[in-house]
């Protein structure tokens, strides 16, 4: 009697659940992610060996260039429904008595870290070109006639106390220029703040033990 030959059958997978699994995934990542904002100018931030991480949240920025310029950032905050952007430019808009549009204020809620004189805040956030709106960031003014970096310091404690001051120089900024920030921000009643470095792990081994 013949033997019946079984047919070989290669086995099959299906791959439709995996990806729905990753699409599930991919979108939820996507939409949970926080981006990082790009700094307003090209900065070498020194190391240390600290580990302390800065906070992604309630956090008030502070740059400072090699070429002496001041930049600021302010975020929503952790809960981003007090939109304490918004509330700080409405703040300081009052103090130098400048009239924001409801598109300019959201504008400037959803930008970044930003560097100039008050009279050219309006030009900057209807500017649309990056490159066009860059030519605006020159700096906050320090004078002490008209001292606005004080005030967007003073303002932003007063929309969010619990905000947290972080200081980004530049390895080469001058000292006086830092200095002079330092005390700025103590004289609003900061006596507490981090410089940002970059974190350089150093290992110490026996060898690196003097010997008596």
């Amino acid at each position: 009697m013949p033997k019946i030959k079984s047919i070989a059958r290669s086995p099959h997978i299906d791959m439709t659940p995996m990806v729905d699994l990753f699409s599930l995934l991919l979108t939820f990542f996507i939409l949970t992610a926080t981006f990082r904002p790009v700094d307003p100018a090209k900065l070498t931030i020194p190391n240390s060996v600290s580990e302390k991480v800065a906070p992604d949240n309630d956090i008030m920025t502070i740059f400072i260039s090699t070429d002496k310029k001041i930049y600021f950032n302010f975020d929503n905050g952790k809960d981003t429904s007090k939109h304490f952007r918004a509330e700080l430019l409405k703040a300081m808009a009052t103090q130098y008595k400048i009239n924001f549009t409801p598109k300019e204020i959201t504008q400037f809620s959803r930008k970044s870290s930003f560097g100039m004189p008050m009279a050219y805040l309006k030009q900057w956030l209807n500017t649309e070109d990056s490159k066009e709106s860059d030519k605006f960031q020159v700096g906050i003014p320090t004078d002490s006639i008209d001292n606005q970096f004080a005030w967007w310091v003073r303002s932003a404690r007063t929309v969010n106390s619990q905000a947290q001051v972080a200081i980004k120089a530049d390895g080469d900024a001058p000292y006086p220029v830092v200095k002079k920030v330092l005390d700025l921000i103590q004289k609003n009643g900061i006596n507490k703040f981090n410089f940002v470095t970059t974190y350089d792990k150093q290992e110490v081994g026996i060898k690196d033990i003097p010997k008596q």
